[in-house]
């Protein structure tokens, strides 16, 4: 097989859809239509903003531009030429990433069409393609908004009053607008385009599944599809598999007895390396050679790498204190989670490769071991979960639908199982990936949620044909029978917390019945260097009826709900509003910070009856006002360094006080018992509370001291401890609100010198 890449430099014609007569590409060069250089991976706009024909979306009232791109029709075209290498065998050309509605002409030829912007997409272009000459290549791709008006629409289907639009059309869903995106319907082929020349003999897909593993032995088995002329059937085939990981080294040879792919008779790996989420041991990737021999020659080869690790979701249909549960499982291990929601990387996609290193340098670093790809984001690519794959960190993959009922009709259905089964194939050979998720919060949609026959149906009989080893959960959250007949008196053990968005501290986070947060989040202000990069100069203050803060806070919707929001939570912390932006983006981002910080320890606290949190989230995909605990330009807020600490493997917290006193309690998230010395003082006059030495069984908490104090108090509780030579810090804000903002600030020194991991006067700049 042999790959030749046909990024770079494109032309682009564009004009409104509803005003164009062009049906074929011969038609262009007389059309009258604008033009411009176009780069692929791209996205339209941002080839119109580097011709200078826009101006940036992400500034000021930018964004408002776009709606006036929405009816327009956009034609790529690209000459490319192809050696004359006498290649004799099939030739396909494959878009990895098309946004949405497209036909594929090459030489003229009309080579199909597409319209799902999720999935990849290949043409057999064996007798269109001429090699030792220029080839020409064109993609249309025509307004989603003009395609969903063909659709029909009924009582049973809900959406947003922005984006009804967005349910016929599999489109990530954000771009039709969100609270955390602008509506940016946006076109483009945002993932490469290459042609794949294949050879007589090929492997055309492999992957290693464990079965069972624990670290005196794994049973795995090798799943492939393979390529190669009829006649080849009547030989001697095999395939060759070796791999080492550190010590751990194996060979696997195996005759092929189904060309066509299957699976191989399981093999045994003795004393292996094991996959671990981060935090629990090593992320052990094997690295292996499959080889394909024919008569004992070998003809093709592929490199994989692949974990050993068994994975197993525990979960009720219900919460309850002795029957109720959720739990991941990993080498039949609990694993207590910790992690982050994923939202798009940028609001265009062909920008998302660049940008993904960096935000999972910051996830490994604030101690996460699970991400959650969110349902209303695209699919990640191989680089995303390469990267997951070799830092630990779990992935909990929604299918990329959000917040609606989706359509049930079979045309529908047949979309959604062809697309599932596209993105399962693609990536099921990663460790990384722990769970498939039907949709985002669809199930509150419905009635009655088991009538969904997306989530219950076809997307349940995709994961039993192409990854039975994973477990399924329906939605986030999943409304099972049990809850939706006793809606009353049960809760769903994994839940979104949300709610009244008031004080972090009221019973609805203190109090709530699920067992695992998949999400919950907190407001707070990005650095004020930053708002002035995506604000006019002119509304950077104030913050009431600001029309370009509500802007780029919302949906486009013109609401302030959001941005009062930031506010009414900084007053109901310190019981005023700030005056002046730098006190404003500074009292936010405490605000945040506590808020964000109280909601991991409340659920380590609870270990077990709580297994897990997954925080909204840590990276804005555009300039906003948002949960996010990093801004889009990578401007870290408080509550980054907070979550970093409070994530720690072994963290030293405080309970909320009861009968005169707090509990200090230490959370081990690990597979090894751990120890040190620790002092706790007053932050004011550096009183000492207690100090001694502590000892926390493997993935356990243990108590170990309750401090005196009266609920009137208002302090500022400082834990530092060492293990071994490591020096670690946490604190705890004692008392009811409003506290001090001028105290706080002096506080905000002694918690930053805990570690020295952040400068106290740089908050919020």
């Amino acid at each position: 097989m042999r790959v030749e890449g046909l990024n770079g430099e494109w032309k682009l014609y564009y004009s409104r859809q509803d005003r164009s007569s062009i049906g074929h590409p011969s038609d262009l060069t007389q059309s009258g239509m604008e033009s411009v250089p176009a780069t692929v991976p791209g996205n339209v706009e941002l080839d119109l903003l580097s011709a200078g024909k826009l101006a940036d979306p992400l500034i000021g009232d930018g964004v408002r531009q776009l709606r006036d791109l929405e009816l327009n029709e956009w034609w790529y075209e690209k000459e490319f030429f192809v050696a004359d290498t006498l290649h004799s065998g099939k030739v396909e050309m494959v878009f990895h990433g098309v946004d949405c509605l497209a036909a594929y002409w090459l030489n003229g030829v009309l080579l199909g069409a597409t319209d799902n912007m999720l999935v990849e997409h290949r043409f057999n272009v064996t007798e269109h393609l001429i090699q030792g000459m220029m080839n020409r290549l064109h993609v249309r791709l025509r307004s989603p908004l003009m395609a969903a008006l063909e659709e029909e629409y009924d009582p049973g289907y809900v959406s947003w009053h922005i984006d009804w639009d967005r349910l016929w059309i599999r489109k990530a869903a954000h771009s039709y607008g969100w609270d955390i995106m602008p509506r940016a319907l946006s076109a483009g082929i945002w993932r490469s385009v290459e042609l794949v020349f294949h050879g007589p003999y090929e492997i055309l897909d492999a992957y290693v599944q464990t079965i069972a593993a624990d670290d005196k032995e794994a049973r795995l088995a090798l799943f492939f599809q393979l390529g190669m002329p009829p006649a080849a059937l009547m030989e001697n085939l095999s395939l060759r598999l070796t791999g080492a990981c550190k010590s751990s080294q194996f060979e696997f040879l195996s005759a092929v007895r189904f060309s066509s792919g299957a699976l191989a008779n399981g093999f045994h790996v003795p004393n292996p390396e094991l996959w671990w989420p981060r935090g629990y041991g090593e992320a052990h990737m094997y690295e292996a050679t499959l080889e394909f021999l024919v008569n004992g020659s070998i003809v093709a080869s592929r490199n994989l790498q692949f974990g050993i690790r068994e994975v197993e979701l525990l979960r009720s249909d219900a919460a309850g204190d002795r029957d109720g549960q959720f739990l991941l499982k990993i080498n039949r291990t609990p694993i207590f989670c910790k992690g982050t929601n994923w939202v798009p990387a940028d609001v265009f996609h062909s920008r998302d490769a660049e940008r993904i290193p960096s935000i999972l340098a910051m996830a490994v670093e604030l101690n996460c071991n699970i991400i959650r790809c969110w349902g209303g984001n695209v699919y990640e690519d191989h680089g995303f979960f390469d990267l997951c794959d070799r830092n630990g960190l779990m992935v909990w993959q929604d299918f990329s639908m959000a917040c609606a009922p989706y359509p049930q009709d079979e045309r529908f259905l047949e979309k959604v199982r062809q697309e599932g089964m596209s993105v399962v194939r693609k990536l099921r050979r990663h460790a990384s990936l722990v769970l498939w998720c039907g949709d985002n919060e669809c199930d509150y949609l419905y009635a009655d949620p088991g009538k969904n026959r997306i989530t219950r149906e076809v997307l349940p009989q995709v994961i039993a044909q192409c990854d039975p080893f994973r477990p399924y959960l329906p939605s986030s959250p999943y409304l099972s029978p049990t809850y939706v007949l006793d809606k009353a008196d049960s809760s769903p053990p994994e839940d979104h917390i949300w709610g009244p968005r008031d004080y972090y501290k009221s019973p609805y986070y203190t109090e709530f019945k699920a067992h695992f947060v998949s999400e919950i989040g907190y407001h707070g202000c990005p650095n004020v260097s930053s708002i002035r990069k995506f604000i006019d100069e002119s509304h950077v203050w104030p913050w009431n009826n600001n029309r370009q803060w509500i802007l780029h806070s919302t949906d486009m919707a013109d609401n302030p709900y959001r941005v009062e929001l930031m506010a009414n939570q900084i007053r109901e912390l310190f019981g005023f509003i700030p005056d002046s932006i730098e006190d404003f983006a500074l009292a936010s981002q405490i605000s945040q910070a506590e808020a964000k910080k109280t909601f991991i320890e409340m659920t380590r606290l609870k270990k077990w009856r709580r297994t897990g949190i997954i925080w909204w989230n840590l990276m804005d995909g555009w300039p906003q006002f948002s949960d996010a605990i990093v801004d889009y330009f990578f401007g870290k807020k408080l509550a980054y360094h907070y979550i970093r600490r409070s994530q720690q493997p072994v963290c030293l917290m405080v309970r909320e006080p009861e009968n005169w006193a707090v509990e200090v309690i230490a959370g081990n998230d690990s597979n090894q018992a751990s120890g040190g010395d620790y002092r706790i003082v007053d932050a004011d006059g550096d009183r000492l509370l207690a100090e001694g030495a502590f000892q926390v069984e493997a993935n356990e908490n243990a108590s170990l001291v309750r401090i005196p104090i009266s609920r009137s108090d208002k302090k500022l509780i400082l834990l530092e401890w060492t293990i071994g030579d490591e020096k670690h810090g946490n604190h705890y804000l004692l008392g009811q609100p409003p506290f001090s903002l001028s105290q706080y600030k002096l506080w905000l020194k002694r918690i930053a010198s805990l570690e020295g991991d952040f400068d106290a006067e740089s908050v919020g700049h």
